[in-house]
């Protein structure tokens, strides 16, 4: 026999008992102040539990034909789904050691029969409210979780928007029309990826997260560019004097807004302490004759050692107005001749794991004729340019 009665805003009770005569009177008292469901066995009270409409309390009783209610308590606190409804014995069974063998089952209360009405109320009013209180505690620390996970995701999309907003000013003192930016990410987190697949030392510091990091901030690469003129940036023969100063000077004022970016949020933050890396030292060369520090090996920060060399595959294979691009093969063949002198031989090693990777997204993402031409139209305007760019000293 089962029965519902329609009050959703009461609890819910589950009455077990293979006697229909205790069913009713269970049913009778407990009616009033809650909905009830009844079961008369162990198996029709376990598919009523794991049903779509839980009971809020089950009062079982113990001695029943095929399963008893012990079985029964075992089977709905070993089942995840189950596990968390109150479980009070209702029962003839009155000796102590029947009494701890249902609280080591993970029964909440021991009622023994026969019942006294004004004391089962009570208890099962006690159970309900502790149920309650116990459902509150695990629904506020769900939404709680949840709440962490939506802000840390609009946090993270916050850091994205910036980091698009900023690269793409930058980008702009390349070419508009290019797809450099689009490159550059895939390129970072590939070479990445490869260097943390061959070196398990680095798996820790190189995770997933770091990963995607280390992509997004390389966007920032070019933030130093915004202080140089076209005449500097499109120069088709070698910089000497001032220009090169000041064209060496770039990587510390990218750098110095990078910094500026972190005190205003008054904390340094994984994404800006990478892109601060990379806009500072991707012109460091292993070997210390690079700048702006004349770092050398390990002393250049790892991200800014991927930045380095994915910016020169960037730099040989893509097209240029003041010179021709290289293959992708010649471009392996010239980094790999740097290693250990500009590049950090392990980073070229994972250029070359990772080649097939780097040829696909250059083709995949090569500048159409009309980022081409725009280049060229920029190249002839930078040779008129007067206007001087400068710094404040240092």
């Amino acid at each position: 026999m089962e029965q519902i009665l329609d009050r959703s805003d009461q609890p819910l009770v589950l009455v077990v008992d293979d006697t229909p005569e205790n069913l009713e009177l269970m049913s009778e008292l407990l009616m009033d102040s809650y909905r009830v469901k009844v079961a008369s066995s162990g198996v029709k009270a376990l598919r009523i539990a794991a049903g779509s409409q839980q009971p809020d309390l089950i009062l079982l009783d113990i001695m029943m034909p095929e399963m008893d209610g012990y079985e029964v308590c075992r089977l709905l606190k070993v089942n995840p789904a189950t596990a968390d409804i109150p479980v009070v014995f209702l029962t003839a069974k009155s000796e102590v050691a029947d009494e701890q063998q249902g609280f080591d089952l993970g029964a909440v209360d021991y009622i023994t029969k026969p019942i006294s009405p004004p004391i089962v109320l009570a208890r099962v009013h006690a159970q309900l409210q502790l149920k309650a209180s116990a459902d509150f505690l695990r629904d506020k620390s769900e939404y709680l979780e949840l709440e962490v996970r939506r802000r840390t995701r609009d946090m993270q999309r916050l850091q994205e928007v910036t980091i698009e907003a900023m690269a793409s000013l930058a980008a702009m003192r390349d070419n508009p029309s290019g797809k450099h930016l689009s490159r550059i990410e895939p390129y970072m987190t590939t070479l990445a990826t490869a260097l943390a697949y061959q070196q398990p030392a680095l798996a820790d510091e190189l995770s997933g997260e770091r990963l995607a990091q280390l992509g997004r901030s390389a966007l920032l690469h070019g933030i130093g560019k915004l202080v140089l003129p076209d005449r500097i940036l499109l120069s088709p023969v070698p910089l000497q004097g001032a220009d090169l100063q000041l064209m060496h000077r770039h990587a510390e004022a990218g750098r110095d807004a990078l910094l500026a970016a972190e005190a205003k949020l008054g904390s340094s933050t994984g994404f800006l302490s990478d892109a601060r890396d990379i806009v500072y030292s991707q012109h460091e060369h292993w070997d210390g004759s690079g700048y702006p520090q004349g770092l050398r090996g390990e002393q250049i920060p790892l991200a800014a050692r991927l930045m380095a060399l994915v910016g020169c595959y960037e730099e040989l294979t893509s097209h240029h107005p003041y010179r021709p691009s290289v293959s992708h093969a010649e471009a392996l063949q010239q980094i790999g001749a740097a290693s250990g002198t500009r590049f950090d031989p392990s980073v070229v090693l994972a250029l070359i794991e990772s080649e097939q990777e780097f040829a696909s997204i250059a083709v995949r993402l090569a500048d159409d004729a009309a980022a081409i031409h725009c280049e060229l139209q920029r190249l002839d305007e930078s040779l008129g340019e007067t206007i001087e760019l400068t710094l404040p000293a240092s």
